[in-house]
C-alpha cells in the first residue's frame, strides 16, 4: 500500500516547525485578513488536526464513516476562540497537534487507511494540504514584513 501521504505530510511539518521557531512576537500579531493573525492561523491548523486526531481514534475503535462538518460556519464560530489564545501558545500548538496526527496516521493499519482512502477526501491522510495552504499565506505575509527574519 502507497502511504505518499506520510512523506508529504512530514515535509510540511518540517516547514512548520521551522517557521514556529523562527517567528518574532511581532510577527505572530502581523494581519492575513479577515481578522485573522498568523497566530491565528497556526491555532486554526491546530484546531483542525487535534480534530483529524480525534477522528483517527474513534475510526481505530469503532470503524471509518464520514464525518461531515460546515467548514465555513466552523471557523467563523472558532476565530473568537482562536484570537483569545496567546500567540507563542497558538504556534507551539500548532506544531504539537500536527505532530500528533502524522504520528498516528503513520503508525494507523493498513485496513484503516484503506477505510479512509475509500472515503474520497485525500485531506483525511494529507494532512500537508491544509498546513501548506496556511504556511504559503503567512509565509507570503512574512516577506512583506520586516517582523521576521527571512532564513
Amino acid at each position: 500500500m502507497e502511504r505518499s501521504f506520510i512523506t508529504e505530510n512530514d515535509r510540511e511539518l518540517k516547514r512548520l516547525r521551522a517557521l514556529v521557531a523562527r517567528l518574532t512576537d511581532e510577527a505572530l500579531l502581523l494581519p492575513l485578513g479577515d481578522d485573522w493573525t498568523v497566530a491565528v492561523a497556526l491555532a486554526h491548523l491546530a484546531f483542525w488536526d487535534e480534530r483529524s486526531l480525534v477522528l483517527l481514534r474513534r475510526w481505530k475503535a469503532h470503524g471509518v464513516a464520514p464525518s461531515p462538518i460546515d467548514l465555513d460556519v466552523t471557523n467563523d464560530c472558532l476565530l473568537p476562540l482562536l484570537r483569545a489564545i496567546p500567540p507563542r501558545a497558538a504556534a507551539n500548538l500548532a506544531v504539537l497537534s500536527a505532530e500528533a496526527v502524522d504520528r498516528e496516521l503513520a503508525a494507523a493499519p493498513p485496513a484503516l487507511i484503506q477505510a479512509i482512502e475509500a472515503l474520497g477526501e485525500d485531506f483525511r491522510l494529507f494532512r500537508s494540504i491544509h498546513r501548506k495552504l496556511h504556511l504559503d499565506q503567512i509565509e507570503a505575509v512574512l516577506k512583506k514584513s520586516r517582523a521576521t527574519p527571512q532564513i
